[in-house]
């Protein structure tokens, strides 16, 4: 007999493809930003140069090309997706909602589907930001508009340093974002198969 309250057995996704989502979520993307993130792109500003290499140069320039930090989008990005299910399960924890509820009353049902859809939403919206903050490649030249720093250095020529290494590293978080989307179209299905067997065992 599971002793555990009902409120804090729900911090466990009510579907089996909800809780490889959040493994999936909790560890293989966060391992990936945090770890190999910080590798490849934590020390691309001292290493970004400029043509003449000055220092005022590579800053403004580096900022022209970084308007955002990737690291700093991507966390943002894990922690907004986020935001959704931990409402949701914050309700249903002071409610006292276990996880079989969910399936039996169709308004929790609605509700843990809305917070699903809320994820994929912020997925896509997160998605379509990356590719214009970023692209899909990272080439090893960039040119820079340095006119309002100084009218002598017009357009300059600039270095990204481990443009390689980052074009997979974008390719790898895209495919982190449309694998994310499909389990959480995956979740919904399944919660809706479950509903309807709920209804027929009636």
């Amino acid at each position: 007999m599971n002793n555990t309250p009902p409120g804090l057995r729900l911090l466990r996704p009510p579907t089996v493809i909800g809780q490889f989502h959040t493994l999936f979520f909790g560890s293989v993307r966060m391992f990936f930003l945090g770890v190999l993130g910080f590798a490849v792109y934590g020390n691309e500003a001292l290493h970004f140069s400029c043509d003449p290499d000055r220092r005022e140069l590579n800053l403004y320039c580096y900022n022209q090309f970084r308007p955002i930090t990737p690291q700093v989008f991507w966390a943002l990005q894990l922690v907004t997706v986020l935001v959704p299910g931990a409402v949701f399960h914050l309700y249903a924890a002071c409610k006292n909602i276990d996880q079989e509820e969910i399936l039996e009353r169709p308004i929790y049902t609605v509700f843990y589907i809305i917070s699903v859809l809320l994820r994929i939403i912020l997925e896509v919206i997160a998605f379509w930001l990356q590719s214009h903050l970023f692209g899909f490649q990272v080439h090893p030249l960039y040119m820079c508009d340095a006119s309002a720093l100084e009218k002598a250095f017009n357009v300059t020529k600039c270095m990204v340093p481990e443009h390689f290494e980052k074009t997979i590293f974008l390719s790898a978080m895209y495919t982190f974002t449309i694998i994310t989307i499909l389990l959480c179209i995956a979740e919904i299905f399944e919660i809706l198969c479950r509903r309807l067997g709920y209804l027929n065992n009636q």
